[in-house]
């Protein structure tokens, strides 16, 4: 569905925009947060040790659930919300903080075997 709306004047037009975009800054702080949530239980599980690869399943689901989430707000963000650039280099960081605890994992991993042989 989409949705066309225009204010009788330029007042309301920008008034329109303004509250749209609000909304969308509202998802993205909320999007913002959850970045960090994700990498706090990755540093908490490296401090851990919990190289495991069900550990490391669970983290690379929440890290497509942060992907889905990011693609469907920068659907809806017609405006262009001024947290939107941040929250692309934040879903990066993210990505590279999964692929590092995947290398330990598959580092810890590989040791255990070599251990077992």
């Amino acid at each position: 569905m989409t949705l066309h709306a225009a204010g009788r004047s330029p007042e309301d037009a920008a008034g329109f925009e303004a509250m749209f975009t609000a909304a969308r800054s509202a998802g993205w702080a909320e999007f913002l947060a959850d970045c960090g949530k994700f990498e706090q239980e990755i540093a908490k599980e490296i401090r851990n040790a919990r190289f495991t690869l069900a550990e490391l399943e669970e983290e690379e689901q929440s890290l497509d659930r942060l992907r889905r989430w990011h693609r469907d707000l920068t659907a809806r963000d017609v405006f262009g919300a001024p947290e939107a650039p941040q929250a692309a280099e934040r879903l990066k960081q993210c990505t590279a903080v999964c692929e590092d605890y995947a290398e330990r994992v598959f580092t810890a991993l590989h040791r255990s075997q070599g251990d077992q042989a």
